[in-house]
């Protein structure tokens, strides 16, 4: 049971109740329809990632679909919120395995959210692949040593941030890579 093909989405749901919030972000990023079971951080060798629009026909209504799960809620009137997904893959080395990351935080702005997943998943990549690096270097810093080093890989995220609701409802958002299994 390994994935050959893996997309991010992203989504935000606004309501009353927590969990119902929880349901309207997940049809906003198209995956309301399954059995979401969250999985840890390794993206298998030769997964393809590809866009939304070529996954999604591939699942089914009420399958268990795997994936990484970020989450965020809240009901505090316009606290800032970011649910993230970051992954790093190598290039050269197709056999090898790649990494996903979840970072869901508050206070943060979509860039700073998305990239410090992205890092999250680079600087776990680079460390099994016996990349030495400083960690206290920012992360287009460390991004050049990790694109230097001769172990060439490819990074990106997907983030959702929105602020809490005005009035007080529960405000939700979710990031996912998610997997396809043949």
């Amino acid at each position: 049971m390994i994935p050959t093909k893996a997309f991010m989405v992203k989504g935000a749901g606004v309501h009353k109740d927590m969990l119902a919030s929880f349901e309207l972000a997940l049809r906003n990023a198209g995956i309301e329809k399954y059995n979401l079971v969250s999985v840890s951080s390794i993206l298998p060798p030769n997964c393809r990632i590809v866009e939304k629009e070529e996954g999604l026909p591939e699942l089914k209504p009420g399958a268990i679909v795997h994936c990484v799960l970020a989450r965020n809620q809240t009901n505090e009137p316009h606290r800032l919120m970011a649910a993230a997904i970051g992954t790093a893959i190598p290039v050269a080395a197709k056999e090898q395995y790649g990494y996903i990351s979840e970072h869901h935080s508050f206070g943060e702005d979509e860039i700073t959210a998305g990239e410090y997943a992205e890092d999250l998943a680079a600087t776990m990549l680079a460390t099994t692949l016996g990349i030495e690096f400083n960690v206290e270097s920012a992360w287009h810093e460390r991004e050049q040593v990790y694109k230097a080093s001769g172990h060439i890989f490819d990074s990106l995220h997907t983030c959702q941030c929105a602020k809490g609701d005005k009035e007080g409802k529960w405000t939700t958002v979710v990031a996912a890579m998610v997997f396809v299994i043949p």
